[in-house]
């Protein structure tokens, strides 16, 4: 018994090490975190961060009723968002070029200096459930989680250890980037770093509008 539960561990921990790497690898949803966090701060940059955990959570929860393992198998759905997610970032890619070419302003706005939070907030949501990678990660990462002698306690603990995770490495990055030498940093190469991001999301837009998955 002690050694069918040490199994069980092993692998939940074999599942979170996989979800790790899939979110701390950079993608458009870190690098929007990185660029909001360097040029408006932490706050602005914690909600966007908390936008892209709950798209995160909501395909968790889709993955774990088996919905989007349905939606996976029909094209169209999934096409769908895949144009819609690529066109989201060309936009995306459009801002960043924008203020890549906007004259110098102040790095970081102030705590309720009449920042948009919602607006921020629902970037973030938008950005990840609009990429299909993050439906088809989830499916990866739920198909190697759930086995037929799994107990039933193992898929919460797979949703709430993953939730968790997500906090971290999400939320990390906000902190981490909107440190005082970080925009600094963001204040001197403004516009190479704008210009970066551009290029990053246009590439990454591009890329979902010719992906055939």
């Amino acid at each position: 018994m002690q050694s069918l539960a040490f199994a069980h561990v092993q692998h939940l921990l074999v599942v979170y090490a996989a979800y790790v790497l899939a979110t701390a690898s950079p993608g458009p949803s870190n690098m929007a975190i990185m660029g909001m966090a360097m040029s408006r701060g932490r706050l602005p940059a914690l909600v966007l961060a908390s936008g892209v955990i709950t798209g995160s959570i909501f395909w968790a929860m889709l993955a774990a009723t088996g919905l989007s393992a349905v939606l996976a198998t029909y094209a169209h759905a999934l096409t769908a968002i895949r144009i819609g997610g690529g066109l989201y970032l060309l936009y995306l890619a459009w801002k960043s070029a924008r203020a890549a070419l906007a004259p110098s302003r102040p790095a970081v706005t102030a705590p309720g200096g009449g920042t948009d939070f919602g607006r921020i907030y629902r970037r973030g949501l938008l950005m990840h459930l609009s990429n299909p990678k993050s439906i088809l990660a989830w499916i990866a990462i739920m198909s190697l989680a759930l086995r037929p002698d799994m107990p039933a306690v193992v898929l919460p603990m797979i949703i709430a250890g993953c939730a968790l995770l997500g906090i971290i490495v999400f939320c990390g990055y906000a902190l981490v980037f909107s440190t005082r030498p970080m925009v600094r940093l963001y204040q001197r190469v403004r516009r190479v770093v704008e210009g970066a991001l551009a290029v990053f999301f246009g590439l990454a837009g591009l890329k979902l509008l010719v992906s055939r998955t």
